[in-house]
């Protein structure tokens, strides 16, 4: 559906993250529709190949890998805009590193009481050019005037919430302020809107000396042979206990059959140690 580009009743996603959207070209005819954490995507090929040879029937499966934020604001406004299209499907099953969002669907009744469930865990790093030239050791070295920060917005994607409460327990408000707010009027603080793809794009062309992301994001860089390293914040600041991954079924989706399968198979030990083989860290007994 061709609509206006301007339209202010749905949210947008931006015109060069067409690697976020999968099978596009079917998503109006699809088996399963998947709205996934954007963080996810190193996974979801293996992992959608592995569903589909349990349930071959299910042969046409459109899924996205944008941040969670920026989906859930595609569910609530019945559709997001790409391009000069519409993408007006609801998902059959939703992810997000979010509990608020699952409480958000149903307080709007997209989804059932008691119907979401957690599924996985991981935790936050500080991704770093080669050599981490700008001698990043700590999470208060962040606050430096001259280090540039690729920080992702709270406005489209929920690890956002999470590294702001890693700041906070490191170095209080005052470094959330000094990050969010001062560095951001300086220009040293650049949000993003798809966080995993673009830090490391930055890290990579030193437009950045520094990027928060999920330490899978690392696992899957170095597969990649980028040229990046890592900063450990430490076990007591990467918020490994408190990053859950919540998922559920959308009320009235056009394949809830589909997607009450996927969601069985995500609990299955094959699934989880798909997760586990990139660097999650599984919920269910793998």
């Amino acid at each position: 559906m061709s609509v206006e580009k301007t339209d202010p009743t749905y949210p947008v996603i931006p015109s060069d993250r067409g690697d976020d959207l999968h099978n596009l070209e079917v998503v109006h005819s699809a088996s399963l529709v998947l709205f996934v954490a954007g963080n996810q995507f190193m996974v979801m090929d293996e992992l959608v190949e592995t569903f589909r040879s349990h349930y071959p029937e299910v042969n046409k499966i459109f899924y996205e890998t944008l941040p969670p934020g920026l989906e859930l604001k595609q569910i609530l406004a019945g559709g997001a805009l790409f391009k000069d299209k519409l993408i007006d499907v609801r998902p059959d099953v939703y992810a997000s590193v979010s509990e608020v969002a699952m409480q958000q669907l149903e307080e709007k009744d997209l989804i059932s009481a008691g119907d979401y469930f957690l599924y996985l865990h991981n935790r936050i790093v500080l991704m770093v050019p080669k050599g981490n030239p700008a001698k990043i050791n700590s999470l208060p070295d962040l606050g430096r005037s001259e280090v540039r920060i690729s920080q992702p917005n709270p406005e489209y994607e929920d690890i956002a919430f999470h590294i702001m409460d890693m700041y906070r327990d490191a170095g209080g408000e005052t470094l959330v302020h000094r990050i969010m707010e001062e560095k951001r009027a300086e220009g040293t603080t650049l949000l993003t809107t798809v966080h995993h793809r673009e830090t490391p794009l930055r890290i990579i062309k030193r437009e950045v000396d520094v990027g928060p992301v999920w330490s899978t994001e690392i696992k899957h860089a170095r597969q990649q042979n980028l040229p990046i390293d890592v900063v450990e914040p430490g076990e007591d600041l990467d918020q490994r206990e408190k990053i859950n991954y919540y998922i559920c079924p959308l009320k009235n989706s056009a394949n809830p059959e589909n997607g009450a399968k996927f969601l069985q198979f995500i609990k299955s030990s094959r699934a989880q140690g798909i997760y586990e083989d990139f660097g999650f860290i599984p919920h269910f007994s793998v």
